[in-house]
């Protein structure tokens, strides 16, 4: 057995299977399609799940992948073990009902033992304990002693998840040797020790699984094997853990470098490396896959692995961003497999190096807000900051909890924990909510009839040519008295209806494109559709409201568009194209549509980049469109392979995922076009029709993701119209011309900035003046000043502003100012440079006077507050302040 790195055996896995005739398929997004009920992908065969429950056809009978896959459930494992990531790669193998347990087992052992060269000697395997065939076909078809085999019990060796389809499993081991075993006399395959490493799972689903716990087998059986290729690796390269893989340790190295630390030589230490490896790793793979760091959903699991990989890099003494020079290396290992990573690489950086700024400004903000809340706990005598406060700045401004504790307890105060935790609990039961009521699909997440389910037809789409067309009535569905779906034989008048037919002129809503609306008619017949979507074996769902006679299951009807919506649709989606040609050539090819939205009346355009535009570029970029769509350009549309739509330079949505035939949407001549998008919606014949662009807006919805709203056609001429009353109406309340209203406004903003700068410095002159005043009262303590007094003032911002300036008065000085505040008090005491070395402490002088008025608190030599609850006790506190200065100079 060779040593063989990461890449080479993801690479002789998809080839050996290949030549077992599968079909090679590219790894699936990070982000799930038609998935909403997980964030990511988690597992090989989750990209998979339609092919297998027959919700879609499979490209193949046999498929072979390499799937990337994040799982955080045990984030706050990660770098505490050798063990945990959060990145993985799954080899698998894949059967639609083809081949089956005698196939796929000899291939394993094939694959392990001839094309990998493990010896036979060290491969041990498992068997569900009823599943004879399995054991056989180990035993007398491949050759392995039964020593070698052993049966294990449902928990290890049975795959099911509720009801469904299930079935046994087998996996295989490798036998590391007794040095990295337990050394008991009893250690074996299934032992919790590190001997024994299981690294491929090939899973038989061979029964369904019904409600009252029967098994029935099914009619067709599948296949679904998983692979860890990191296990693969350490196998291979005899390493003990996944950071150990060559490709990894790559990664591990360069943080070290970055660090100047060594590995495996303190534990702590050796944390915070892996989990800065583990952690740019998944990064940069959801980055290249379309996510993007933001607070809810799986843009918070990137947004928590970024900068929980800033925070140890943090602990290790890295002070400046780094994280992307990480990803660089993440890129070069992998980018032979994912060649994507060095198509994106700039952008990859780019957002890493944003979020890992902002998460520099988010400790500096966060340790802002929580300087407030110490404050505000030692003002009412808390020796804890609040566990709601701890979450919302871990929640709402990504401040760590490891942070907080350890700020607030420099000032002497803990965190409440529990509620906390509390608090971090409600969060996730809120999400788990939320992400089960997306969980549906066109259909509410409902149960269909089984008739509906068995159908695999699509409707026709017809709506590119026809603005109408007739259609044969296949299913009409509605709601049963327990908000049930079923198929009903007829509709009648007043009724709402689903409706799905063999043909369609209506556009379902998809690809950011709102639906058509438009009519039903027939002899006696008159409904109107009110929208269109399109379920997951390619059935229109047309929402009808019946207005007059009935509809019946065989019908044929007239179907048809509104026209003037679709035109209004096709303007602004034209657009759209439009405008991401115009940022591309003025902002960057960094420029990515990151969403759409397209609807009669307007759209909305996202795209990738980092900072707001100026109105300079706003006001190029809609020039640019304009220009456009006065040349009059052609809009040709074409179906084609996906893979020569990309060697022709087609833009496609960032992270969308396309079949092997697209459209592709041609602006300008086809030989030398303006611009080649795919796309599936609706557009115009010529650019001209679009009329005008104006742009309504442009803001920043999240960390490196930019909007931009704009109009077309009447909607843009309106916004004109509009926009001039409000300059008229502007021109008359500022009693000016329209040309000169901006002219006007300046001159009396610049008037109200002069009035207030007046204001502060009369305000400033007056505090200037009690800092005079309570200077001059300042009595010697040895070498020292001690100002020592009760003050008016109003708040404690003010008593700090005011102790600033007595101390910069008065060098050598010490202050503390005690102040009634509604019906409490409020102290602030200071302390200059030259006060501390001579053995000063605000903290302590402050906690003293505390004390003596009832409350509590304390801070650093420097500054430091708190507060008290008994006013008539202001004068003894003062006193005792000169007596504790006194002691402490004394000592010093």
């Amino acid at each position: 057995m060779r040593n063989m790195g990461l890449n080479e055996i993801r690479e002789k896995f998809l080839s050996f299977f290949e030549s077992k005739e599968h079909l090679r398929m590219k790894s699936f997004s990070l982000v799930p399609e038609n998935d909403p009920s997980i964030l990511l992908i988690n597992a090989g065969m989750t990209p998979l799940k339609p092919y297998f429950t027959g919700a879609e056809v499979p490209p193949a009978p046999r498929v072979t992948t390499c799937q990337k896959c994040i799982r955080t459930p045990d984030i706050e494992r990660v770098g505490k073990t050798s063990r945990h990531g959060t990145y993985f790669e799954m080899l698998g193998n894949f059967s639609f009902g083809d081949y089956f347990k005698a196939e796929v087992i000899p291939w394993a052992w094939e694959f392990c033992t001839k094309v990998l060269e493990m010896p036979e000697d060290l491969l041990h395997v498992t068997v569900y304990l009823d599943d004879d065939e399995a054991y056989d076909i180990w035993h007398q078809q491949v050759g392995l002693p039964e020593s070698k085999i052993s049966r294990m019990g449902k928990e290890d060796n049975f795959w099911e998840h509720g009801t469904g389809p299930c079935g046994p499993c087998s996996e295989i081991f490798f036998d590391r040797g007794p040095d990295k075993g337990c050394g008991s006399a009893d250690c074996k395959v299934g032992c919790d020790c590190d001997r024994f490493v299981e690294f491929w799972n090939l899973v038989f689903t061979q029964f369904n699984k019904e409600e009252d716990g029967t098994y029935t087998p099914l009619a067709k059986k599948n296949i679904d094997t998983g692979g860890g290729l990191e296990r693969f690796a350490c196998i291979m390269q005899d390493v003990d853990n996944l950071f150990e893989v060559d490709t990894i340790r790559a990664i591990l190295d360069t943080v070290c470098e970055i660090a100047g630390v060594a590995y495996g030589q303190n534990e702590k230490t050796d944390i915070a490396i892996r989990v800065i490896t583990d952690h740019i790793r998944s990064t940069t793979m959801m980055i290249s896959d379309g996510i993007l760091p933001s607070n809810e959903g799986r843009g918070y699991v990137l947004r928590r692995l970024l900068r929980r990989a800033a925070r140890y890099g943090r602990l290790l003494g890295v002070t400046r961003p780094f994280l992307s020079d990480l990803a660089a290396i993440v890129i070069r290992e992998s980018r032979e497999a994912y060649p994507e990573l060095s198509e994106k690489e700039t952008y990859i950086r780019t957002v890493i190096r944003k979020e890992e700024d902002a998460f520099s400004r988010t400790v500096a903000q966060g340790s802002e807000i929580l300087m407030g809340y110490i404050e505000e706990a030692i003002a009412h005598n808390r020796d804890q900051i609040s566990g709601e406060d701890a979450f919302r700045l871990h929640d709402t401004y990504g401040f760590p909890l490891d942070l907080t504790r350890e700020i607030a307890a420099e000032s002497g105060l803990s965190i409440d924990e529990m509620a906390f935790a509390a608090a971090m609990k409600a969060q996730k039961e809120a999400a788990r909510h939320a992400r089960k009521a997306r969980v549906g699909s066109a259909w509410g997440g409902r149960e269909l009839p089984a008739e509906l389910l068995a159908d695999k037809d699509e409707t026709i789409f017809v709506g590119y040519d026809e603005p109408a067309c007739d259609a044969t009535v296949r299913y009409l569905i509605q709601e049963d008295e327990e908000g049930g779906l079923q198929l009903v034989v007829e509709a009648f008048a007043d009724s709402s209806v689903t409706l799905i037919t063999d043909r369609t002129p209506f556009y379902a809503e998809g690809g950011g494109q709102v639906a058509d609306t438009g009519t039903i008619t027939a002899e006696g017949l008159s409904g109107d559709v009110l929208s269109v979507s399109r379920d997951a074996s390619g059935k229109c769902l047309h929402q009808v409201k019946i207005k007059e006679g009935h509809l019946k299951a065989g019908q044929t009807i007239t179907m048809a568009i509104d026209t003037e919506r679709r035109m209004a649709t096709a303007r602004n989606h034209t657009a759209t194209h439009l405008l991401q040609k115009a940022l591309r050539t003025l902002i960057g090819d960094h420029v990515e549509q990151a969403g759409s939205l397209v609807t009669p009346d307007r759209f909305r355009f996202d795209f990738t980049h980092f900072q707001p535009l100026t109105a300079r570029e706003l006001a190029e970029v809609e020039r640019f469109v304009n220009l456009a769509i006065m040349k009059d350009y052609p809009v040709t549309v074409r179906l084609m392979p996906v893979d020569e739509a990309r060697k022709l330079g087609a833009m496609a949505l960032f992270g969308e995922k396309y079949g092997e035939t697209v459209r592709v949407v041609t602006v300008g001549d086809e030989q030398h076009p303006f611009s080649l998008e795919l796309c599936g919606g609706t557009h115009l014949n010529r650019t001209s029709q679009a009329l005008q662009l104006r742009v309504v807006s442009e803001t920043g919805i999240a960390a490196g993701v930019r909007r931009i709203e704009a109009v077309t056609g009447l909607p843009a001429y309106e916004l004109a119209i509009s926009e001039k009353a409000i300059l008229a109406q502007a021109a008359a309340t500022l009693k000016t011309n329209e040309a000169n209203v901006p002219a006007r406004a300046a001159a009396l903003v610049a008037s109200l900035h002069e009035a207030e700068k007046k204001m502060s410095q009369m305000e400033t002159a007056a505090l200037g003046g009690k800092a005079d005043a309570l200077a001059a009262k300042a009595v010697m303590v040895g070498e020292l000043k001690l100002v020592a007094v009760r003050t008016e003032a109003a708040d404690p911002e003010q008593m700090r502003q005011l102790a600033d300036q007595i101390r910069d008065r008065l060098p050598g000085s010490v202050i503390l100012l005690a102040a009634e505040q509604n019906g409490k008090v409020a102290l602030v005491a200071m302390a200059d440079r030259e006060a501390v070395k001579a053995g000063a402490h605000a903290g302590q002088l402050v906690k003293e006077a505390a004390r003596i008025t009832g409350g509590g608190g304390g801070g650093r030599p420097d500054m430091a507050q708190a507060g008290g609850k008994d006013p008539s006790k202001i004068e003894p506190a003062l006193e005792a302040v000169h007596a504790l200065l006194s002691q402490a100079v004394s000592k010093g």
